[in-house]
């Protein structure tokens, strides 16, 4: 798989849940640290998709945004 996202998280797919158009794609890229992409159903059929088998979440934005909890 070559890309030019730098943020390729591999992990394994833990869940699935389709829509009506939309699939809710569940990965645990380690440590128990789920990655939840909503991608169409086609893709998921495209892709072959299944819980237990390998997968990237390839992380792609052009802002990430940092928060604060004021309590702490």
């Amino acid at each position: 798989m070559r890309i030019s996202a730098r943020n390729a998280l591999k992990g394994k797919v833990v869940g699935i849940e389709k829509g009506v158009t939309t699939a809710h794609v569940r990965i645990d890229v380690g440590n128990g640290t789920i990655v939840t992409a909503a991608i169409t159903n086609g893709s998921v059929d495209t892709l072959g998709l299944e819980v237990g088998k390998d997968a990237y979440a390839v992380i792609k934005a052009s802002d990430v945004m940092v928060g604060v909890d004021h309590a702490q």
